[in-house]
């Protein structure tokens, strides 16, 4: 089986998971969102047949129009876009709500793979080896923090950690200097009090509650004290689908977006979220192994980059369901409620797909 029909696979598996959970969390509110759901699968399984066959060596000659484009999307933001919950991430276009955010995480993985490569394809070896501490780290880094600066103010501190974090790890793939690395990580610690102080109310409480749930357990702790209960809950074989005390009694919180892992977790207990956890790892393997076959250093640098965003969403979006990473507002990969998350993500799983069949092509 091909790396095609690999990823196509465990992505619809994973989607149709999603909706299912989907479903389940939300059609005792008589809510549509598994129907809608269900047509973004649609939308995103087109994007993801059309990137295949795109070629990823265009995004080289465009991808400072598309780096500025992610810019003026997430500007409008504050101009047009529309407000839930006290947070302003969506511009509406037509019947769809636009989340730059997500865009914006796929958008840095490009620009950042073209910056670090050669222009030719036989070029190898990257040129952040020759790069001294602005080339190879400062500038990069001020391309990153502009729209991390700005995704974060809407407030969508999940999406701003995970650009951060992409920017460190393909820091390091891209092999500049360790020293270089090990300053910036040491900078960013020695912002932190700088960056508490930024944070808005609700922010500086959730991050308290992930040292101790406890502290507020009616307020900022109680979503994470119900999603761990959910998630115990489930016990080996799960309760079993529509059966989640949890989320059908509406006791979790954005059970079908940011939490929907509790609501899997709940239903289809420990063996179900081992089954989860190994789609999850073949996909995100698949991605790695795309990339060590390839010869041309944007694209390995590319699949790594996108291999490694997924994963890194991926495992803090769960860590943070469990308890074991702060509560930041993020959505898992293909199963969270989301057109722009589902569509992103499967966009990025094409470029993947492209890269592989055009790796002997040079």
């Amino acid at each position: 089986m091909d790396s095609f029909r690999r990823i196509f696979l465990i992505s619809i598996v994973i989607a149709c998971i999603g909706i299912f959970s989907i479903y389940s969390s939300t059609y005792q509110k008589g809510m549509n969102q598994a129907q809608m759901q269900m047509l973004w699968a649609v939308v995103g399984i087109v994007l993801f047949l059309f990137f295949t066959n795109f070629n990823y060596r265009r995004f080289w000659d465009v991808t400072y129009f598309i780096y500025a484009a992610g810019l003026i999307l997430l500007f409008m933001v504050f101009l047009l876009g529309s407000v839930r919950l006290g947070a302003q991430r969506w511009l509406k276009v037509a019947w769809f709500n636009l989340q730059p955010s997500e865009l914006a995480k796929l958008i840095m993985v490009i620009f950042l793979a073209r910056y670090f490569s050669r222009k030719s394809a036989d070029e190898v070896w990257l040129l952040s080896r020759k790069f001294g501490v602005f080339k190879g780290l400062i500038l990069p880094f001020i391309f990153t923090a502009i729209p991390m600066l700005l995704i974060i103010e809407q407030p969508d501190l999940g999406s701003g950690i995970i650009l951060l974090l992409t920017f460190t790890a393909m820091l390091y793939l891209t092999r500049v200097r360790m020293r270089y690395i090990v300053i910036f990580v040491l900078v960013i610690l020695l912002c932190i009090p700088l960056g508490w102080l930024m944070l808005r109310d609700y922010q500086k409480d959730r991050l308290m509650v992930f040292l101790n749930p406890n502290a507020d357990p009616l307020g900022a702790g109680y979503t994470l004290i119900q999603s761990k209960i959910a998630i115990g809950s489930g016990g080996f074989f799960g309760k079993g689908w529509l059966s989640g005390t949890q989320s059908q009694l509406h006791f979790l919180p954005e059970s079908h977006t940011d939490f929907i892992f509790a609501t899997f977790a709940e239903e289809w207990g420990f063996l179900g979220v081992m089954l989860l956890i190994l789609l999850y790892y073949f996909l995100i393997r698949e991605g790695f192994a795309i990339a060590q076959r390839t010869t041309d250093s944007f694209a390995r640098l590319l699949a790594f980059g996108i291999s490694l965003m997924l994963a890194i969403q991926i495992i803090v979006n769960i860590a943070m369901t469990m308890g074991l990473a702060p509560v930041v507002g993020l959505p898992l990969p293909l199963m969270s409620y989301g057109g722009s998350s589902l569509a992103v993500t499967f966009i990025a799983l094409g470029i993947l797909v492209n890269i592989d069949k055009r790796r002997t092509v040079f």
